[in-house]
């Protein structure tokens, strides 16, 4: 499985609405359109909520990058489909399509995108779990860069071996219902798109995804301490002056599993 990862800022001019508005009613369709060209596996579009949640979780690491107005996903089943869809004559069709139609409401120049492989942490089986609008559930969305006195393989192990066992064994007490890490994964296709789209911003290391239940988030002290701990570890390998975070609502377009 390889995962598309497209973080979003919207063109100057749009109020959060209308590029929310814009990309699930009519971006959206026309995606879930080129679904069988571009051999699309899941397609999921999460928007930026206005919660004070968002500046809580950056007050805490100190001075970030502003929040993204959302994040667009897609999911090939194998890096095969995936290279035989940007191959094929109906696949770069497609894309070019979809192009054409993101510059209408995304600021391109300023939304990084890179493929990205996942790495499960606190995962429910089977995976059910959605940040569905009118519902409790909150996902978060922390896309990182390391600190530059660790090199990206240096940076990518500690993550994964250091930080990941302590999110785990304080995700009862937070509240965390799935947490997963999800690295960029250097793809040679990496180029082609952002040069496409004249992305300027360099991509992140990846990102942190979690989903918790606010209507059951606990307020414990034992939770107070967990999420300190989880700070002061992400001090050890994150940049927090050139990463970011942010809560959102899931909106899922596509879905084959």
């Amino acid at each position: 499985m390889i995962r598309l990862v497209f973080a979003l800022r919207r063109l100057p001019g749009m109020s959060l609405a209308e590029f929310q508005d814009y990309w699930v009613n009519r971006h959206g369709p026309l995606v879930a359109g080129f679904a069988t060209d571009l051999k699309i596996h899941r397609y999921v579009q999460t928007h930026r909520v206005d919660t004070p949640s968002n500046a809580a979780a950056q007050a805490a690491r100190g001075s970030m990058e502003p929040e993204y107005d959302g994040v667009a996903e897609l999911w090939w089943e194998t890096e095969d489909l995936l290279e035989a869809n940007m191959a094929s004559e109906a696949g770069r069709a497609a894309g070019a399509a979809l192009l054409e139609d993101e510059r209408k409401f995304i600021d391109l120049p300023n939304s990084p995108l890179w493929f990205a492989y996942e790495y499960p942490q606190v995962n429910p089986a089977p995976e059910t779990i959605v940040a569905r609008v009118k519902s409790n559930v909150l996902r978060v969305f922390f896309p990182l860069r390391h600190v530059t006195t660790l090199s990206e393989e240096r940076a990518r192990h500690y993550w994964l071996t250091q930080h990941g066992p302590i999110v785990r064994s304080h995700a009862a007490a937070t509240g965390v219902l799935c947490y997963r890490q999800v690295h960029r994964a250097n793809h040679p296709a990496d180029a082609a798109i952002q040069a496409a789209r004249g992305t300027v911003v360099p991509s992140y290391l990846g990102h942190a995804e979690a989903w918790i239940d606010m209507g059951r988030a606990p307020g414990t002290e034992e939770a107070r301490r967990a999420n300190a701990a989880f700070i002061e570890d992400e001090r050890n390998f994150i940049d927090f002056s050139r990463s970011t975070i942010f809560f959102g609502k899931e909106h899922t377009i596509i879905d084959r599993r």
